[in-house]
């Protein structure tokens, strides 16, 4: 705490620059779940297990090809403003065997970030569905221009429950938490 980080980056990267020069404030590099109020009925385990997935779509994609996806945490009535688009790949897995912290399903639900639609995951990380279609009405939202339909869905849902989404950009790349139907914080 209250330190700098300094890192040094070469041309090996090749990006473009001969050598980059990154300082950082540690305070700012630390994401305190409490500072947000995130874990109040959330695990704060299901919370980092899902900003660590996003943030690894975020920057390899899959398989060469951004992804963008979204990852609804809270109480099973998030599922009252959802419909399935595809089979619910997930649906008959033993409650055990789908939990968003077994590093066992890690890269099928990387895998998975790549249909279309939302993973809705229960409160102790258990995986509802995937493939999965917000229907939710998103007029009275106030949200920055150029975020697109999954953003003021995950936002509306937000508002309507007690849950946290997080966000992953398919354009830039950028992982977004939304609580309370507004943006909490910007990784």
């Amino acid at each position: 705490k209250n330190e700098k980080v300094v890192c040094i980056q070469d041309d090996s990267f090749n990006n473009g620059f001969k050598g980059m020069l990154f300082i950082f404030d540690a305070n700012n590099l630390v994401f305190d779940i409490n500072n947000y109020n995130l874990s109040s009925n959330i695990n704060p385990n299901v919370i980092e297990s899902v900003i660590d997935i996003a943030l690894e779509i975020s920057k390899y994609g899959r398989e060469g090809k951004k992804v963008g996806t979204a990852f609804i945490i809270g109480s099973s009535d998030i599922l009252n403003f959802s419909k399935q688009l595809i089979i619910n790949p997930f649906e008959y897995i033993e409650r055990d065997k789908k939990n968003i912290v077994d590093s066992n399903i890690r890269e099928t639900i990387k895998e998975f970030s790549q249909l279309d639609g939302v993973f809705m995951i229960e409160n102790d990380g258990t995986i509802l569905s995937c493939g999965t279609y917000i229907d939710i009405d998103t007029t009275d939202l106030l949200l920055h221009h150029g975020l697109g339909t999954r953003h003021r869905n995950c936002a509306a849902i937000t508002s309507k429950t007690d849950s946290i989404a997080i966000v992953v950009s398919s354009s830039g790349g950028k992982v977004r938490i939304f609580k309370d139907g507004k943006i909490i914080m910007n990784i």
